[in-house]
């Protein structure tokens, strides 16, 4: 599938993967909505260096979590660009807690995190995927992690809701097939905000990595783009960790 002149929706656009997603869709000819759910500015500064180069792009603002908040953004960005073909659930949170800590790993936390990885992904996924299907076409790719196949990250439950996104990768693909596609691209350890100042232990997680190199937001970017534009492939879940669990 080619991404010119194609209307993508990228969750947690305006940082991070999110942000280096949203560049390079719109450097492909998409035209791109940024959801945020606090990051406003981040967003709107994400939009301005798209349209400083010609592309087509809006912010919006949603939280994920909320089903309403989701079909009301997913509705304002057909009614902007007329349907939306692409969608990349990138909007995650997570709580820094050590993994053996399990009173720490309070019912709060639990529902915050899946309420935004997990739920927010399938509440985004099912409204994108009413209007893909009346066009018999569509491309969605869920942001996972290796914490959610190694068990370890920066908490238990944000690992444990990471295994989920992978399974709800398989599972949508398969209620979402023929017409839409869905994969899922899995980062190791990325140079993100949400490691600034936590250098010492993303290198604890990732201390002997074979490509001797942390992934950039635009490695990971990459491969989203590529995802979208596989037409021959669903239900997969991708590791670009640099070696990291080889």
């Amino acid at each position: 599938m080619e991404l010119k002149n194609k209307a993508a929706l990228v969750t947690g656009g305006g940082t991070g993967i999110g942000r280096a997603t949203s560049l390079m869709l719109a450097e492909r000819g998409a035209a791109v909505i940024v959801n945020y759910s606090r990051s406003k500015s981040e967003a709107e500064e994400t939009v301005r260096l798209i349209k400083q180069k010609g592309g087509q792009a809006a912010a919006i603002q949603a939280d994920v979590s909320q089903d309403e908040q989701v079909r009301s953004m997913i509705s304002a960005a057909v009614q902007q660009f007329g349907t939306v073909d692409l969608l990349v659930n990138n909007a995650s949170i997570t709580r820094h807690i050590p993994m053996n800590d399990l009173e720490a790993a309070t019912g709060e936390i639990w529902d915050d995190l899946f309420d935004v990885n997990v739920k927010g992904m399938f509440y985004c996924a099912r409204a994108a995927a009413s209007f893909m299907k009346r066009q018999r076409s569509g491309a969605i790719v869920n942001l996972g992690s290796i914490a959610g196949q190694t068990g370890i990250g920066s908490s238990l439950p944000y690992a444990v809701s990471k295994a989920a996104v992978h399974g709800l990768t398989k599972s949508l693909a398969r209620a979402l097939a023929p017409e839409i596609r869905v994969n899922c691209i899995v980062p190791g350890a990325v140079a993100t905000r949400w490691w600034e100042g936590r250098e010492a232990q993303m290198s604890r997680l990732a201390p002997n990595l074979p490509l001797q190199r942390i992934s950039t937001p635009e490695d990971i970017a990459a491969m989203i783009c590529s995802a979208l534009e596989q037409e021959a492939m669903t239900g997969q879940i991708i590791t670009v960790d640099s070696g990291q669990t080889l």
